[in-house]
């Protein structure tokens, strides 16, 4: 893993809260995780946030609120989908709008990245880019977990592989840096 260049984590349900949106001010992480993103940066690797956030297009809540949370919890950089489901753009996931501009702002191979990722669509958009794909079993993890070994995913879906699927962020974090 010397060669790994950045690491995208999902926030709702992978880094804490739960399955559901935990607008900012309200969202903590789970045990751990902020030791998991130093151990990562002491390394050498960007930490990047990959988010679905709805909630902004609603007006619940601001791009620079979840921006500022998430960098004081120790992300390098935020990438955030501020889009409803269904608008058709670019950067939702599993659409790979959010990887590819990282990759072209930070001059990554995505190849050389990891996503990590409570919910398939982390995985599809990690598969299309080409990056090494995480699942963990918190948040909607054990769901999308038992749907992947019970065969239930079809078509695009069912043709993506998890490189390793992790208890949790500072399990999957752990792998990778072993």
């Amino acid at each position: 893993m010397n060669s790994l260049q950045a690491v995208f984590i999902d926030r709702d349900g992978t880094l804490g809260g739960s399955d559901f949106v935990i607008y900012p001010g309200e969202f903590t992480m789970f045990p751990g995780v902020e030791e998991s993103i130093k151990q990562l940066k002491s390394r050498g690797i960007l930490v990047c946030s990959f988010t679905n956030q709805p909630g902004v297009a609603d007006g619940v809540a601001s791009a620079e609120s979840f921006d500022s949370e998430l960098k004081a919890f120790g992300f390098d950089r935020v990438y955030l989908c501020p889009h409803r489901h269904g608008e058709g753009c670019e950067c939702r996931k599993p659409s790979i709008g959010m990887l590819k501009r990282a990759a072209e702002e930070n001059g990554l191979d995505l190849k050389k990245c990891v996503v990590i990722g409570d919910r398939w669509t982390d995985l599809l958009a990690a598969d299309e880019a080409g990056c090494m794909k995480i699942l963990v079993k918190t948040g909607s993890g054990n769901q999308a977990f038992e749907k992947y070994r019970n065969n239930e995913y079809k078509g695009r879906w069912a043709e993506v592989q998890p490189d390793y699927i992790a208890e949790d962020l500072i399990d999957a974090i752990s792998w990778l840096t072993v």
